[in-house]
């Protein structure tokens, strides 16, 4: 399996921005769809946005679409997710995943085989 390290959370007032990065080690990173999620206290783990083996697909969740942007280096073994005109809502533990095992990109949480340790957001108002 590939290693995931997500950095880049923090605190934020609403409005902000922050950019997360997850860099990627142990496998050929290119053969993995990436995708982000993120998991409040008592909520289930919720898809974010998630973008294909090469980057030339992606897609958002309904509450994040306009705001956030999903990227990816593979010179790099990074994926990253652009976070702007942040809201309170958006607080939470960000997780990056990746998955090898699907020709389509997948949205559920269930479908990734990797994730890593997660980097908590917090959005003050």
């Amino acid at each position: 399996q590939v290693q995931l390290v997500e950095s880049g959370g923090g605190l934020v007032q609403a409005g902000g921005s922050l950019r997360l990065s997850c860099a990627a080690s142990g496998r050929t990173f290119s053969n993995y769809h990436m995708g982000w999620f993120r998991q409040s206290p008592g909520k289930e783990r919720e898809f974010v946005a998630a973008i294909s083996w090469k980057g030339g697909s992606t897609s958002y969740a309904d509450s994040v679409k306009g705001r956030f942007t999903i990227s990816r280096d593979n010179a790099k073994n990074t994926v990253y997710l652009q976070m702007n005109s942040l809201k309170p809502e958006d607080t939470a533990v960000y997780y990056c995943a990746a998955d090898n095992l699907n020709s389509a990109v997948p949205k559920n949480w269930r479908q990734y085989g990797s994730w890593g340790q997660g980097t908590q957001v917090t959005v003050s108002s």
